[in-house]
């Protein structure tokens, strides 16, 4: 019979194991028995624990937004000249047989005032979408928000402008409109609280 090489058998092997500051919670783990219906509850406990953990790299997605304003009520009516001039640059003549209409940019802008109010767009989540850093987003509170839809939503207390989508399990996705990567979809779960604020029906920004 062969000899036997002389070393203990079973017990903890030298690197074997999960490492040390991986996982989810980027620690140590421990083994802990627990009543079985407690098991939910902790669950959750630990759950809502990971997403305070990922808070800041949540907020990055989330470009919150900033400046809430409201529309002037009883203000004068702004009417100015539409041109109908196809110029591709420049300025079309102000002769009167170039004129179209005349517009009034809050009624173009502003299809209820009391349920439409203006945030100013932070960070570059939405720049595909023509929304971009400074910009007013016109807010209509009152609209029900569709599939597809830009809206306003509060993601676990913070403001974010995206995409309102759709899941393969039907499950809400908040969607990014940058195609650098940068930002990820934001998948709406039971543990996250996260309501619709309104829709955005517009937006308009000031070069000079």
């Amino acid at each position: 019979m062969k000899n036997i090489p002389d070393k203990k058998l079973g017990g903890k092997r030298e690197g074997a194991g999960r490492k040390v500051g991986t996982g989810k919670f980027q620690e140590p783990t421990a083994v802990m028995r627990i009543p079985v219906s407690q098991k939910p509850i902790i669950t959750d406990f630990l759950a809502a624990y990971a997403r305070k953990q990922q808070d800041a790299g949540l907020k990055h997605d989330l470009d919150a937004v900033d400046g809430f304003a409201f529309p002037v009520l009883q203000s004068a009516a702004v009417s100015i000249p539409l041109f109908n001039s196809k110029v591709p640059a420049g300025l079309p003549s102000p002769a009167d047989d170039h004129v179209d209409t005349r517009l009034d940019p809050s009624q173009f802008l502003i299809d209820q005032v009391d349920s439409t109010f203006f945030v100013t767009i932070q960070g570059y989540s939405m720049i595909d979408a023509g929304l971009l850093p400074g910009d007013k987003a016109v807010i209509d509170r009152a609209k029900l928000a569709e599939i597809g839809d830009i809206v306003l939503a509060i993601v676990d207390g913070e403001f974010t402008i995206k995409t309102l989508a759709r899941a393969k399990d039907g499950s809400p996705l908040l969607l990014p409109a940058n195609g650098s990567g940068d930002y990820k979809p934001i998948e709406v779960t039971k543990h996250m609280q996260v309501e619709i604020w309104g829709v955005v029906t517009g937006s308009f920004r000031k070069y000079k």
